[in-house]
């Protein structure tokens, strides 16, 4: 199956220090990307969440890298729905006072068997929306 891996990068205007909370706190995670369901930042630690309305599939994922203030890895699957498994890694390099974000999402193609909504298509756009935006957004009101 031909790799459907998704990398979306931003530049946003916050520290190191400021985007990693945002990535890893559960309670900044509620105001820009999901509510995170038994989130602790801890190698192995399995979580969950679903987006709200829509579709509201059940997300499950699993830590398997931390390295504070640089990079968080983690599983990304829909067990109710397809048997498959993706991955994301999340990197953060400082830029000045700016923070370099780089999301790379893959094995998008072994969620396939779950139907047109796991298309990378959607998960662009899904991605596009939820970094360049949302988070973005949060990361603002969030300097005040």
């Amino acid at each position: 199956m031909k790799d459907q891996t998704i990398i979306v990068e931003t530049t946003v205007d916050a520290d190191v220090k400021t985007v990693w909370s945002a990535l890893t706190n559960p309670e900044k995670m509620k105001a820009w990307y999901f509510v995170v369901n038994n989130f602790e930042l801890k190698h192995g630690n399995e979580f969950y969440f679903y987006e709200p309305g829509g579709t509201n599939f059940k997300h499950v994922c699993k830590i398997l890298e931390i390295i504070p203030e640089e990079r968080l890895r983690h599983t990304w699957s829909y067990p109710e729905l397809s048997k498959g498994i993706s991955v994301l890694n999340w990197q953060l390099r400082p830029h000045g006072k700016k923070t370099k974000l780089k999301l790379k999402h893959s094995g998008i193609e072994n969620l396939a068997d779950g139907g047109s909504d796991f298309s990378r298509e959607n998960f662009i756009a899904g991605w596009e929306e939820i970094l360049k935006k949302n988070l973005k957004d949060f990361l603002f009101w969030e300097k005040g």
